[in-house]
């Protein structure tokens, strides 16, 4: 989504991060309404403490939601509308985060209704003058793939501690170097925002040495699968005997000193490791990127390669007429039953653990598949 698709990329120039955070509201109103609810609370906070030091108002950092919203109405700073508005969005986004029932999309569009009152009066006080607000609208579900619950809650604690930082920053600039920086904020804004792909958000990381592999969400729970891994295989099968790294939640986050989990193991094991699962990382990174962009189609894999196969690949038989050279790996797979290309596993390389069968009979397999 770029700055253009989302309703609130007008508080660019005020603060990006607001903008950012609003941006990614929006986007979860339809997925988590409890998300929704919850991190609103925390958006409209963000906005009541810049007002405070704006208006020179004494507070703590640690003082309550409530307690700020009555320091605002006590100086005469809030209009009873908007007091409201900020209380609705205060007790959903309480309700959200203690209250087990299921939210439902209704409640979070009265909060999202309650945010543009609440951004309209913020911007219209302390914004620019030249800042238009944009009319209310009601947010659209998308068709486009969405954020799970756990990859939304990791992207707003991110974003709010961004936010925090840069309220840091705010509470140690002088009123000139709040107008500078809104300049530069200002001209910068006309730049594309990248937003990550849903699924790719920054999971956990796997360090070695200085080296560091961002492990994306969608990989969470991966199958470590040792053949695809040509220089670990052996390394994670037997690691895979004592109950580790079988799957990549299960990986440490300093791969040095894994091989002490096997014997006669050491560090280079460990550093062939890590840079095979970098590799691994990005070859699973291009194969949901495809399977994204041509959904519905049966694919085959064979290492950072693909085939996409059609009903009539999928119906050819497999036997030594139409695969030459590879005797052994036909017959065992007619013995499993497995006659036809369409029945072949998705992840190719797994047909090397047959009899006699190498990786090599297998690319043999792949060429000759992808020559049809």
């Amino acid at each position: 989504m770029t700055r253009q698709t989302y309703f609130y990329h007008f508080l660019e120039p005020l603060s990006k991060e607001l903008a950012t955070i609003a941006r990614e509201l929006e986007n979860s109103i339809f997925t988590s309404p409890r998300t929704m609810l919850t991190h609103s609370r925390t958006f409209i906070e963000a906005i009541v403490d810049k007002v405070l030091v704006t208006e020179n108002i004494s507070f703590d950092l640690y003082t309550s939601l409530l307690e700020k919203l009555d320091s605002l109405e006590e100086h005469g700073i809030v209009t009873p509308e908007i007091r409201d508005a900020l209380h609705v969005v205060r007790k959903n986004g309480n309700q959200a985060a203690h209250d087990v029932r299921q939210f439902r999309y209704s409640e979070a569009l009265l909060s999202w209704e309650a945010l543009h009152a609440i951004v309209s009066w913020y911007v219209e006080v302390y914004g620019p003058i030249e800042m238009i607000i944009p009319d209310y609208q009601d947010p659209e579900p998308t068709n486009q793939e969405s954020y799970d619950m756990a990859e939304l809650q990791i992207r707003f604690e991110n974003m709010e501690k961004i936010l925090k930082n840069s309220f840091e920053t705010f509470l140690k600039q002088t009123p000139e170097e709040l107008d500078v920086a809104a300049t530069i904020q200002e001209e910068g804004s006309t730049e594309e925002k990248e937003t990550i792909t849903p699924g790719l958000t920054t999971i956990r990381t796997i360090k070695y040495g200085n080296e560091t592999i961002h492990v994306p969400h969608f990989l969470r729970d991966a199958f470590l699968l040792p053949q695809r891994f040509e220089k670990s295989e052996l390394f994670l099968i037997r690691l895979g005997g004592e109950q580790q790294a079988r799957i990549m939640s299960e990986l440490p986050e300093h791969l040095e000193g894994l091989h002490k989990y096997v014997k006669r193991y050491n560090e280079t094991n460990d550093k062939n490791l890590f840079a095979e699962l970098k590799v691994f990382v990005e070859e699973e990174k291009k194969r949901r990127e495809i399977k994204l962009k041509r959904p519905g189609e049966l694919f085959l894999f064979y290492k950072d390669d693909y085939i996409i196969v059609t009903e009539k690949i999928a119906q050819t038989s497999l036997n030594k007429d139409e695969f030459d050279g590879i005797p052994s790996l036909i017959r065992q797979l007619n013995e499993f039953g497995v006659e036809q290309v369409g029945q072949l596993p998705q992840e190719l390389v797994t047909l090397a653990k047959y009899s006699n069968v190498g990786i090599g009979t297998v690319e043999k397999l792949f060429e000759q598949l992808k020559r049809k």
